[in-house]
């Protein structure tokens, strides 16, 4: 998280509580370190967030404050909370725990809607307990261009090994595809998320190369050329 998201997520948590909190929950709250809370307050501060309190005590921001409404009018809004919370269909707890987030800063400046509700179900998530890979990890090698070593179970029950150079996440309805370049195959194949269950980085980087496996794999899956179910994803997974 930035600096800039941190001191904003902290503004929120005081705007959500009712008396003083203490600099040790707002670290727990923001997973960082205390110094670096005592750091953030005393910038707020020095912005002349109306902050009040010492270390040891706890720490109150003065009623009143507020931020700048958001620049949206109100189908925006709309849109912006309905695309949130279809993100609970993704089974990527990394990206809920952010929706969640944006919709708490939304909740703050527009008043609630909850007359718009997105039913939950759609991909498995990613819970560890279950044995499965967190997507953030592999949205994280997609970034950075990492070999990944996965154990991957196809459709048949078969389980194999195989360096992979993961270029896309896909999210269907009911299920998530990492696409990517396969050693073992010597081609760009298709891995369903909740199909693998074991997962890390090699060491190796494919620098510059995520760019023009994803031209091809974008010529190969013409998403414009017609709606496509999970069928079709199906095969392409099968023939991992």
């Amino acid at each position: 998280m930035t600096k800039s998201n941190r001191l904003f997520e902290t503004i929120q948590i005081f705007r959500s509580v009712d008396g003083p909190i203490r600099a040790e929950d707002l670290a727990a709250r923001l997973e960082v370190s205390v110094r670096t809370v005592y750091r953030d307050i005393a910038a707020l501060q020095a912005m002349r967030t109306p902050i009040e309190g010492e270390p040891g005590i706890g720490y109150v921001m003065r009623r009143g404050y507020d931020l700048p409404p958001l620049n949206f009018d109100e189908e925006e809004v709309e849109a912006l909370r309905v695309g949130l919370c279809m993100l609970s269909r993704s089974g990527d707890r990394a990206l809920c725990r952010a929706a969640e987030r944006i919709s708490a800063k939304i909740d703050a400046l527009h008043a609630p809607a909850d007359w718009l509700q997105v039913s939950p179900w759609g991909a498995p998530a990613d819970d560890p307990e279950l044995g499965c890979v967190s997507k953030a990890m592999l949205r994280a090698a997609v970034r950075d261009e990492r070999v990944l070593r996965i154990d991957y179970m196809d459709g048949a029950g078969v389980r194999t090994t195989r360096d992979i150079r993961p270029i896309g996440v896909v999210y269907h309805i009911n299920a998530v595809l990492l696409a990517a370049w396969c050693e073992l195959r010597g081609g760009l194949r298709h891995f369903r998320t909740d199909r693998i269950y074991a997962c890390e980085p090699t060491g190796a980087c494919f620098a510059g190369q995520g760019e023009i496996l994803r031209q091809i794999w974008s010529e190969r899956n013409r998403w414009d050329l017609g709606a496509r179910d999970l069928t079709g994803a199906e095969a392409a997974v099968e023939t991992a």
